[in-house]
């Protein structure tokens, strides 16, 4: 029998959980990749999210910064949203607005059907034109240091779950694109309800679709 065998329950070398190399294994480093150069924080207290990673080992959450609370995170969220919305409303006016809706015709006659085509054909093209605008948004600030303005002001940031690096172009792109192309163009309210729910019961990376997604989590920093 061969001795290069891992002993049972021991993770694989690639296993992107595995945060830390064993004691003494480790080269000599200047700070978690988390934290910006501070020294890594101690274990996470199991306490809610079970206490093991996948392999029955240390506590996932070993070597990470806290998570961001979900509250911060929804708060967060819609202060990036004004920060895009409004400016684009205000833009939309001179058009009828982003959300205007009218009888061109000024016709009685059908005006159910005219009301619908007028309001999805003027909503669908500003919902492209937001989608855009949000997408750039996210993919921009995520990529340039993992904190859109919202999370700059709350003291969050998104990084990968394997090494807590800032996001790349790929992953920041990936990212905004999950959370924002459903919310614009297809199921809003369904879409933000499941993300809401996930960032409150999630285990243990309390992550968002976009965060599965793209393989992130939030953080909070100092």
């Amino acid at each position: 029998m061969s001795n290069d065998q891992p002993p049972p329950g021991q993770p694989p070398e690639d296993d992107p959980f595995r945060k830390q190399q064993p004691p003494g294994d480790q080269p000599p480093s200047s700070g978690s990749p988390y934290g910006g150069g501070a020294p890594p924080p101690p274990p996470h207290d199991p306490g809610p999210y079970g206490g093991g990673g996948p392999y029955g080992g240390a506590d996932p959450l070993a070597g990470m910064p806290p998570l961001a609370e979900p509250g911060k995170r929804i708060l967060a969220r819609l202060i990036d949203f004004l920060i895009i919305s409004i400016p684009l409303y205000l833009i939309s006016l001179p058009w009828g607005g982003a959300v205007g809706v009218s009888d061109s015709n000024g016709n009685d006659d059908d005006v159910s059907d005219v009301f619908a085509q007028t309001y999805s054909g003027h909503q669908l093209l500003w919902s492209l034109i937001g989608l855009v605008c949000y997408v750039a948004y996210d993919t921009y600030f995520t990529h340039k240091d993992g904190r859109t303005l919202g999370k700059r002001l709350l003291k969050m940031r998104v990084a990968m779950l394997n090494d807590g690096r800032v996001p790349d172009t790929g992953a920041a792109f990936l990212r905004a694109v999950v959370l924002w192309l459903p919310a614009l163009l297809c199921c809003p309210c369904l879409w933000w309800l499941i993300n809401i729910v996930l960032m409150f019961t999630d285990k243990p990376y309390r992550q968002g679709l976009q965060d599965k997604a793209a393989k992130t989590v939030v953080v909070t920093v100092n």
